[in-house]
């Protein structure tokens, strides 16, 4: 039996067809791989940025490349993969808009998972505690995080609007990383993470 993986990572993989082609973007140890590979048959393969990342994969076994989200997507040719993933790395990435037009372009899907900054935790302490917050989606301290494009989840629906992007699931996670079903005001106030899959329209 397969080892369980990260609740948003299972969200993310029961969004992906069998039997079809994925590229799994900042794959990091390849935990998504090895399941979208074992669980689905998926021909998946990943882009990692660190070096670390990209040997604990190969030592798996799994088909990965080291590479930069904002640099490395345009080397692949449109529509390569029915699904391109980014999983947790949106934030990370010195141009989110284009990394998604990239994604958009390489895969017919793409699959985007992110930590909600409007979380009310995030506003709570923003507000009375007069410091970045540090909560389990955002861990780190405002100096050493890797983290250069916090957006809320309105933020992400307003930019996929503006893009011409559609939405086709969206999904939102408590800090339990239990599912809720709230409307979207409520939402981007309560969810801690969202899981979004796009395709251009």
């Amino acid at each position: 039996m397969a080892a369980p993986i990260r609740v948003d990572l299972q969200l993310i993989a029961d969004m992906v067809e069998p039997g079809t082609r994925a590229l799994d973007v900042g794959c990091g140890d390849g935990a998504l791989l090895a399941h979208l590979m074992n669980a689905k048959k998926v021909d998946a393969r990943g882009m990692e940025l660190s070096q670390a990342g990209v040997n604990a994969c190969v030592a798996n076994g799994l088909s990965v490349i080291q590479g930069d989200a904002d640099t490395d997507l345009r080397d692949y040719p449109d529509a390569a993969f029915d699904y391109v993933i980014l999983s947790q790395t949106l934030q990370a990435t010195r141009e989110p808009r284009r990394v998604l037009e990239q994604m958009l372009r390489v895969g017919k899907h793409a699959i985007v998972s992110f930590p909600n900054f409007a979380h009310w935790q995030v506003r709570l302490r923003l507000v009375f505690g007069g410091r970045m917050p540090e909560t389990a989606s955002l861990p780190y301290k405002w100096y050493d995080t890797p983290n250069i494009h916090l957006c809320s989840i309105d933020d992400f629906r307003a930019l996929c609007r503006t893009m011409g992007v559609r939405i086709e699931r969206a999904i939102v996670l408590n800090s339990t990383s239990r599912r809720i079903n709230l409307p979207p005001l409520l939402a981007n106030l309560i969810g801690e993470q969202a899981v979004f899959m796009l395709r251009r329209d």
